[in-house]
């Protein structure tokens, strides 16, 4: 048995380095600028880069939130999940190079393919943990990461689809996880409403 408090430590460090180096992407040419219109240029030109910064950065920051939100008594978990978990956190730090190489390389499709592969591996072992994570409250909280998991797996599958047609304009699928936590309040209420039962009148 692992204590839980040392795994969730060891995953505070891994996702805050992970965040940290994904701004090392953001870089400008060494050369060639020498004036303020070519240094805005050059800044304007970063936009490729910045959208798989913004969406990945989003990505791992709400991943945290979603974690540090699960409620479960378990003070200790078993091999499985700290396994899984180390699996998790490799993952996770893959995400600075897909993340790179798809703000490199926007417009090709094996780009995309990497960054969206990366992205729903990491979803799909997320979902994982949720499930083996032992005694897990079954709240709004645990609700919202199974649909923000599964929302971050439909449009990464959904950007490999439209990478074959709009390659240059897949990436933007990803926004539609912003819609995630709604849906999770929306589902949440139905939910305590169907447990009240018919309003009597």
């Amino acid at each position: 048995m692992y204590p839980k408090s040392r795994i969730d430590a060891l995953t505070d460090g891994v996702f805050a380095v992970a965040m940290t180096i994904l701004v090392l992407n953001l870089t400008l040419p060494e050369f060639g600028i020498s004036d303020q219109a070519r240094l805005a240029v050059a800044i304007k030109a970063l936009w490729a880069k910045f959208l798989p910064y913004a969406l990945s950065f989003y990505v791992l920051g709400s991943t945290w939130l979603s974690n540090i939100k699960l409620r479960s008594t378990a003070e200790y978990v078993d091999r499985s999940y700290a396994s899984w978990w180390l699996l998790y956190l490799l993952i996770a730090t893959c995400l600075p190079f897909s993340t790179s190489v798809v703000g490199r390389f926007t417009e090709l499709k094996p780009a995309l393919w990497l960054y969206s592969t990366n992205m729903a591996a990491l979803a799909l072992a997320g979902y994982r943990l949720v499930v083996l994570l032992p005694d897990l409250s079954d709240d709004e909280h645990t609700l919202d990461r199974k649909l923000s998991l599964l929302a971050l797996m439909i449009t990464s599958l959904a950007c490999i689809g439209l990478s074959l047609a709009y390659s240059s304009d897949a990436l933007w699928v990803y926004l539609l996880n912003a819609l995630a936590p709604r849906l999770a309040r929306w589902r949440a209420a139905k939910r305590t409403a169907a447990a009240r039962g018919p309003k009597v009148t």
